[in-house]
């Protein structure tokens, strides 16, 4: 499958039309009558909101609401998460943000068998998910400017899943909290994600987790057999950008890195 040409040809990733962006007006006026702290986000952060929520302005707003909320307690003043914050997650290295596909989207790569619920925190965990979807965010600018100059506003990843176990690995209630951080407050931010190397047991927390992914983001989730690996990620990313774990050029460093942030 030409999954490039696929999401190209998506109109929800398409520029907006007037009508769309007359929306995003009324969704911008509805909300900072109840929340002036709407002024401080763009045209493009209201029309992701409204596009997770089909154009419906008051579903929109809602939602809105709730964000602006949720970063005035986790992220007070606008501040970013630091590296201090999250250090237990971070030392585990299981999750890298380098690269870009061939779209301009910056990459994720994580690794499921480095993930432990026996060692987490769980508030721990869902910081570390905010500090990694800003930086990854913060990178979106850069990819499109290289990107033939377009407005990038999506992410991509893979995730291997290779020496996954149920019971070493499996955490039901982290993989919750990280989709509803990201469906929440950082909605139209995914792209797309590569699942590879998929063990039969993950099909056992997958079928838990899936009632909890929109519909939206469902079809974001790609499963990638093994005999399709190498033409499925290659399809997608240049070698250059590819992970060497996955066979690929791209030498992963140390994610404790704390890289410039613009806070979403």
């Amino acid at each position: 499958m030409d999954y490039c040409k696929k999401e190209q040809d998506d109109h929800r990733d398409g520029a907006g039309d007037v009508t769309e962006w007359k929306k995003v007006a009324e969704l911008r006026a509805v909300v900072e009558a109840q929340d002036p702290a709407c002024k401080e986000e763009d045209d493009y952060q209201l029309r992701r909101f409204l596009r997770a929520r089909d154009h419906n302005v008051g579903k929109a707003s809602a939602m809105v609401l709730k964000y602006l909320q949720w970063k005035r307690e986790l992220k007070p003043g606008g501040r970013a998460i630091t590296d201090d914050e999250v250090r237990g997650e971070l030392a585990q290295e299981k999750l890298y943000m380098q690269g870009y596909d061939r779209q301009g989207r910056p990459l994720v790569y994580l690794f499921g068998a480095r993930h432990f619920p026996a060692r987490r925190d769980l508030d721990e965990f869902k910081r570390y998910v905010v500090y990694v979807l800003d930086r990854t965010c913060a990178r979106l600018a850069v990819a499109g400017s290289g990107n033939g100059g377009g407005h990038q506003e999506k992410f991509a990843a893979v995730a291997d899943l290779q020496g996954w176990g149920y019971y070493a690995n499996c955490d039901i209630r982290a993989y919750v909290a990280a989709l509803e951080i990201m469906q929440n407050y950082y909605p139209e931010r995914l792209g797309r994600v590569f699942l590879i190397h998929v063990p039969y047991v993950f099909m056992t927390a997958w079928k838990i987790v899936y009632p909890f992914i929109d519909d939206n983001t469902k079809k974001k989730f790609v499963f990638v057999a093994d005999k399709d690996l190498h033409a499925t990620l290659r399809e997608a990313i240049d070698d250059s950008q590819l992970a060497e774990d996955h066979g690929g050029k791209l030498k992963l460093l140390s994610p404790a890195i704390n890289n410039t942030v613009v806070v979403s």
